[in-house]
C-alpha cells in the first residue's frame, strides 16, 4: 500500500464519551468536556452517536469544530426519529432540521449514516426507502447500514448504486467468524467505503438487555477478522476516494 492510498483512509471509533475509557485513554485527572481535544490527537475521526439519539444544539456543533484540527472528520448518524419511529415514513421536515443542525461542521463533516433497524424489512419497507432515498440532497455523502437480511438483493445494490449513496460493511458476527466469512454480502455502491467493526450484540448485552462487561481492556482477541478486513480494504482502495473504518468498544473491548 503506497502513501497515496494510506491516505484515503479514515480510521476511528464509534462515539468518544465512554466512562470506561476514562484513567486507560483519557487521563484521569482530564475533564470529560475536552475528551474531543484529547481524542483528535490520536485519529482522524469519529462516527458521532449522539446525534442518533437528537438532533445536536448548535452549540455543541460549533464546540466540535472548534475542539478538532482542520483535517479531522464527523460522520454522523441520522436520528433515530427518522429511521426508526418514522421508518423513513413522511420525514422531510426532521431531515431538513438535522442538516441544518450540523450546518456549522462545513468540511469536517464526512458522512450521514442511516442505520436502519433490524426489523426494517424490504416487505413494508422497500417503497419508504425508494422515496427517501430519492429526497436526499446530493450535496452530502450519505451511507445505509441494512440490519435485514432481505436487502441483500442486486435490485437493491442498483438502488444505492443509483443515489450514489454507500452500502455500509458491517461486523456483527460471532467470535468464531471465520464460520460465517462465506456468507459475507459486501456490494461497492459509491465511491467510497463505510466499515462499521461492531461485533456481536451478545459480547455487549445479557438476556434482559444489560451491558455484560466494561470496556477498559482487550477482552477478544479479532486478529483474523481485522486481517481479513485489511485485505478486503486494500483489494478496493484503488476504485475509491475514501475508506471509513469506525470500530466500537465492544468488538475486541
Amino acid at each position: 500500500m503506497n502513501l497515496t492510498d494510506q491516505q484515503k483512509i479514515r480510521i476511528g471509533t464509534c462515539a468518544w464519551s465512554f466512562e470506561d475509557w476514562r484513567g486507560v485513554f483519557y487521563p484521569s485527572d482530564l475533564p470529560e468536556a475536552r475528551w474531543l481535544e484529547f481524542y483528535a490527537n490520536y485519529f482522524t475521526a469519529v462516527e458521532v452517536d449522539s446525534t442518533f439519539h437528537a438532533v445536536p444544539p448548535e452549540k455543541s456543533v460549533w464546540r466540535w469544530v472548534q475542539m478538532t484540527p482542520t483535517d479531522f472528520r464527523f460522520t454522523c448518524k441520522l436520528p433515530r426519529q427518522i429511521t426508526h419511529t418514522s421508518r423513513l415514513h413522511n420525514c422531510t421536515a426532521e431531515l431538513n432540521s438535522f442538516l441544518r443542525a450540523i450546518e456549522p461542521l462545513g468540511p469536517k463533516l464526512g458522512v450521514i449514516l442511516i442505520q436502519l433497524p433490524p426489523s426494517f424489512a424490504p416487505k413494508d419497507g422497500k417503497l419508504a426507502l425508494r422515496n427517501f432515498l430519492g429526497q436526499l440532497p446530493g450535496d452530502f455523502r450519505f451511507a445505509v447500514e441494512f440490519r435485514h437480511a432481505g436487502w441483500h438483493r442486486p435490485q437493491f445494490i442498483r438502488l444505492l448504486e443509483k443515489h450514489r449513496i454507500c452500502w455500509v460493511w458491517a461486523d456483527t458476527t460471532p467470535l468464531n467468524e471465520r464460520n460465517l466469512a462465506p456468507f459475507e454480502f459486501l456490494p461497492r455502491t459509491s465511491d467510497f467505503l463505510y466499515l462499521r467493526l461492531l461485533g456481536h450484540y451478545t459480547t455487549k448485552y445479557d438476556v434482559d438487555g444489560g451491558h455484560i462487561h466494561r470496556y477498559k481492556k482487550l477482552l477478544w482477541k479479532r486478529e483474523a477478522a481485522l486481517e481479513s478486513w485489511s485485505l478486503k480494504i486494500e483489494r478496493h482502495l484503488s476504485e475509491v476516494r475514501n475508506v471509513w473504518a469506525f470500530v466500537s468498544n465492544h468488538f475486541e473491548g
